[in-house]
């Protein structure tokens, strides 16, 4: 017998998911093709199922070329689940009285011929409701079909983008075997992620996917602006399946790498021209879905341009420094390029610098935020409000929300306690910078 221990978080429909693919394995232990009991391996088809979900406002489900169901999202007591949905649920396969009659409204037919997404209309006598479908496939090879069944919602107005996308990500998962998929999943992941590090050259990456090293290229960075007390890890999962989908929709070759608690976006083979107001939109588009869908605040770096994928390491790197300089809070757009937040940039990383080298530190600045610390006072940043009000007592005691005169105390005991003279430039200067720096 084994005993196997999941978190508490765990869906049981990835759970079985997951088992069922490794019956199958076990099935068809040379790798020649058997179906098993779960049929062809699917890689994480209902995390692709739930994001799905979540970008349409539908019910989903996901299925092979036979109709076999292979995941679907889950639905809650209020979701409006029809007599198709339900059936073929139950069934792990649609109802074949059902799927004559979408065979005989030409569905299927709309569906081979078709690139995009097809809506299927109510038909209430049949206990049908509306749907979107739309096939996977790779090249001209049928895959499977995702279908989205509209609940007691409309569903939302960027439904067939996200369809779009979805069915390329889910083609990936199909195309193969999962144990073949893992390690050629994994074989690109450990190329992306080096050439992103600058610790493996282009042409590595380019052979493996048949990519042109001379085409444009950009690089774009996501991270968590918070989590709201979430689990990380639940939390990226969700953030990289919603980045996929959307950046699948847009550029059929993204590729994705998650790092830490960064998601980074290859877009490689851009057209030559394309306007940086385009990489802007797309960006913004996933940020927003982010914050609509799955109530995560993103925050999103646009990397420059670069002409190859020799200057990957370039684009992200200036990617990470916007995204850092985002992270270190201010007045900042949730998407950005460089020349958006260059002197925030350039601040963030003077701060960095001062904070790995206190040896470049004012020793007097320093007592000022020790004091604070010991006493529970705030004259630190009573200092540094007064002096990005430019001296302006009144501007300064409002954004503290405390009276002028009381401003006016903070500031003159600071410069008694620590010999500063805010009359210098140099000094003020470096309190301007010093006092940003976190506790």
């Amino acid at each position: 017998m084994a005993l196997l221990s999941v978190r508490r978080e765990t869906r049981w429909e990835h759970l079985d998911s997951l088992t069922r693919t490794l019956l199958s394995g076990a099935d068809d232990p040379d790798g020649t093709g058997g179906t098993g009991p779960g049929g062809p391996a699917t890689g994480d088809l209902f995390s692709l199922a739930q994001t799905v979900a979540v970008l349409t406002g539908g019910i989903v489900s996901i299925e092979d070329t036979s109709s076999r169901v292979l995941a679907y999202s889950r639905t809650s007591e209020t979701d409006e689940v029809d007599d198709l949905r339900r059936l073929s649920i139950l069934g792990r396969q649609g109802p074949e009285p059902y799927l004559a009659k979408l065979r005989e409204w030409g569905v299927f037919s709309h569906l081979r011929g078709s690139e995009g997404a097809i809506e299927i209309a109510a038909h209430p006598e049949l206990g049908i409701r509306r749907r979107l479908a739309i096939a996977i496939r790779s090249g001209a090879q049928p895959l499977g079909t995702i279908w989205v069944q509209e609940g007691s919602r409309p569903l939302t107005d960027t439904a067939e983008q996200a369809l779009v996308g979805a069915a390329r990500v889910a083609a990936g998962q199909l195309v193969r075997r999962r144990r073949e998929l893992s390690a050629d999943t994994r074989l690109t992941q450990t190329l992306l992620t080096g050439l992103l590090e600058g610790s493996t050259g282009p042409q590595s990456l380019a052979t493996h996917l048949g990519l042109d090293v001379r085409r444009p290229v950009t690089v774009l960075a996501y991270a968590p602006a918070a989590t709201d007390g979430r689990d990380a890890e639940l939390s990226r999962d969700e953030v990289t399946g919603l980045i996929s989908v959307h950046t699948a929709a847009r550029h059929r070759g993204a590729l994705l790498a998650p790092v830490d608690s960064r998601v980074y976006v290859l877009l490689p083979e851009l057209p030559p021209g394309l306007p940086p107001a385009t990489l802007r939109d797309w960006t913004q588009e996933t940020v927003d879905a982010a914050r609509d869908h799955l109530s995560i605040p993103l925050r999103a770096a646009i990397g420059p341009t670069v002409p190859g994928l020799a200057d990957v390491p370039a684009s992200r790197a200036q990617a990470d420094r916007i995204l850092d300089a985002m992270g270190r809070g201010g007045v900042v757009p949730d998407v950005a390029a460089l020349q958006d937040v260059q002197a925030e940039v350039l601040v963030s990383e003077v701060l960095a610098l001062l904070q790995d080298r206190p040896e470049l530190r004012d020793p007097r600045l320093t007592a000022l935020t020790a004091y604070d610390t010991r006493h529970r006072t705030r004259l630190a940043e009573s200092v540094l409000a007064y002096l990005d009000a430019l001296g302006e007592v009144r501007t300064a005691a409002d954004a503290l929300h405390i009276h002028p005169n009381t401003l006016r105390y903070r500031v003159r005991r600071a410069e008694q306690l620590t010999g500063l003279d805010l009359a210098q430039p140099q000094q003020r200067l470096l309190a301007m910078l010093q006092l940003r720096l976190p506790d």
